[in-house]
């Protein structure tokens, strides 16, 4: 059976001034459908999100949805009004049930109430009164539990996951996310992705986590130079079959280039006036000078740098002590750092992560404990709050202020112009100013400026954070053939499994563990540990069962060997009358078989007998049950 269709996006196009995003651009989502949608930043994949939430406007093209279809939006990043309290906050942003909930209490505040009855009506169906309860619920599983707490007190991890309860409250048919895991960290992660799994709905959602793109979604919309690509898939499918089509489009571009220098030689040869064949061939020859200076795709190459001499002694920590009130951070931590070391740093949001990286560099003081960190290290920090741009300056400018070239070794050098192409930066986008760039492109011009320092040691706190996949990959390959020293926070799983060689874990309160080797492989080993500990409580309680058991049949055979004291005293009771009833019973037999009985005293033993078998049977049997426990 052929899904019906929900959404149908018909030549849209948008731009910004003289910024053109995206033009007739078309594509169509069904029932059921696990959309991931791919693109560099700065081409307009939240504007897109925004427009189809129809939150911004478009300039050309047709957005169709089904009607009564219900859609959940999560925006890349939320902000609600200060003074609003966590559970108030599920309320703010205007959704069909709190719109419905605001319409009802209207209702009710109106002298008459009108349209009560239908309103009703519309509430029942709509489960509107189990609004805040599933509101609750769905916090509560996000590890949101003070409903009361102000948001202008929440993490931003925090406020993500209040925004995500808003987004999946109303159970809707099509849910849009904007960078879902930005600010979860991994516990957070995996349960959005387990949850996403299970949830019937259809789903379209940006993301540069690839693990969470690979077990989420089933399809790849891409967007690139301004051309859609569908790719019926999961991520691992769209990246074999993304470099398959670049490769036959590099190949088109080689024999296209190939042809266009004959037909170049020809043009110039020929004369002003053109007879009919050759107007045919000169309109044909700039036809193929457009696909001859198609720009390569993935034409990048290798970036080695050679970063500054790093000596033997990088940084020692010894003994460090660092609390916040009640909350450790860290507990006489000791730690030797190695030269060309990658380290991942992971656990949950709280545990310290940020405050062990600030203290690493300076930026935050331990309580006690000393930080020696070796006089040939030259750090390059990427933080989280990000390096604040002068809004007028020009992003080569920008660059150039730190550095003008960087070395790459064996006398080659790259100019600042030259390292941002690298890093996706145009030479048209590398002349504009700060202030037209995307959120994403302010990111990767951040992270240019800590690069271009050339330093040794790199620390890089939420790198993978609103960078788009495509950066990712060149972060990673630069990152891989990088000579010096790395630290890395991230929740990014496939980041980390490409870029480190061992992690530390924060499992918070001062509890810091070394785990030799990656996140999928930490993963592994955790879900071992706890299939050996399920394996383990398992055979405890089958042990326990048995043990229960065994008391139980002995207390059993206990009970079968052993008469009560009542018991016995009715065992001997019985043997007495038994006896007795035997006698009785021996003397009116003989007494029936005399013949010197009166007719009515033969009556009288004649009846007397078979009540005298009876009583004989009964206590026979009872005495038979007591001499088998006693047995």
């Amino acid at each position: 059976m052929t899904p019906h269709p929900i959404l149908q996006v018909e030549h849209l196009t948008k731009s910004f001034g003289d910024l053109v995003l995206f033009t007739d651009l078309s594509f169509g989502l069904a029932e059921g459908d696990r959309v991931g949608l791919i693109a560099k930043n700065g081409t307009g994949k939240s504007t897109l999100l925004n427009i189809l939430y129809g939150r911004e406007g478009y300039d050309e093209g047709k957005i169709s949805f089904r009607r009564d279809l219900r859609v959940g939006y999560l925006e890349q990043t939320p902000t609600y009004p200060q003074g609003l309290t966590v559970l108030e906050a599920c309320f703010h942003h205007g959704n069909p049930v709190t719109d419905l909930i605001r319409e009802y209490e209207r209702c009710l505040a109106t002298e008459g109430h009108p349209g009560y009855e239908q309103l009703l009506e519309r509430m029942e169906a709509e489960k509107a009164w189990e609004y805040e309860q599933r509101a609750k619920q769905i916090l509560s599983q996000l590890k949101i539990l003070d409903f009361n707490q102000r948001v202008e007190h929440l993490s931003g991890g925090q406020l993500k996951r209040v925004a995500l309860a808003n987004a999946l409250i109303t159970e809707p048919d099509l849910l849009i996310l904007d960078e879902p895991t930005n600010h979860l960290d991994l516990e957070m992660t995996e349960w959005l992705e387990e949850y996403l799994r299970q949830a019937k709905l259809s789903l379209l959602m940006v993301t540069h986590d690839r693990y969470f793109l690979d077990r989420v979604c089933s399809e790849i919309i891409e967007i690139d130079q301004r051309s859609l690509y569908r790719y019926k898939g999961n991520y691992s499918y769209y990246l074999e079959k993304r470099q398959e089509r670049i490769d036959a489009k590099n190949l088109e571009v080689e024999r296209a280039n190939n042809l266009y220098r004959t037909e170049l030689e020809w043009m110039r040869r020929m004369p002003q006036a053109r007879g009919h064949k050759a107007r045919y061939r000169q309109e044909a020859f700039y036809e193929l000078e457009k696909v001859a200076k198609q720009r390569l795709g993935d034409s990048q190459v290798k970036l080695d740098v050679k970063s500054s001499y790093i000596g033997n002694k990088i940084f020692e920590a010894d003994h460090l002590y660092k609390a916040f009130g009640e909350r450790k951070i860290l507990e006489d931590f000791s730690y030797i750092f190695a030269r060309y070391e990658k380290m991942g740093i992971i656990g949950h949001n709280g545990t310290g992560k940020s405050t062990f990286i600030k203290i690493l560099m300076g930026l935050v003081k331990p309580d006690s404990g000393k930080l020696e960190v070796g006089e040939t290290v030259r750090f390059g920090y990427y933080s989280q709050e990000g390096l604040q741009f002068d809004e007028q300056m020009k992003v080569i400018d920008v660059v150039q202020r730190i550095a003008e070239v960087i070395e790459l070794g064996d006398g080659r050098r790259l100019t600042a112009s030259q390292f941002l192409q690298h890093f996706l930066f145009t030479p048209e986008t590398q002349h504009s100013y700060v202030y037209k760039l995307s959120g994403g492109e302010r990111r990767r011009l951040y992270l240019c400026t800590v690069l271009m320092g050339n330093p040794n040691f790199l620390v890089l706190d939420e790198p993978t954070n609103d960078l788009d996949i495509v950066t990712l990959q060149v972060l990673e390959e630069y990152l891989q053939s990088f000579k010096g020293c790395v630290i890395v926070v991230s929740h990014d799983r496939y980041f980390m499994d490409k870029v480190v060689d061992h992690l530390l874990v924060f499992n918070g309160e001062g509890d810091i563990r070394d785990f030799p080797g990656n996140y999928t492989q930490y993963r592994d080993w955790k879900e071992e540990r706890k299939r050996i500990a399920r394996e383990k409580e398992r055979e405890k309680k089958e042990k326990e069962q048995e043990t229960a058991n065994g008391k139980r049949e002995k207390v059993r055979l206990n009970e079968r060997r052993r008469l009560s004291f009542k018991e016995r005293y009715e065992m001997e009771q019985l043997e007495k009358e038994i006896a007795a009833l035997e006698e009785e019973k021996r003397m009116l037999e003989e007494a029936l078989c005399s013949g010197t009985l009166s007719v009515e005293e033969l009556t009288e033993k004649s009846k007397r007998l078979p009540q005298l078998n009876d009583e004989l049977d009964e206590k026979t049997m009872r005495w038979l049950e007591l001499s088998e426990i006693e047995s």
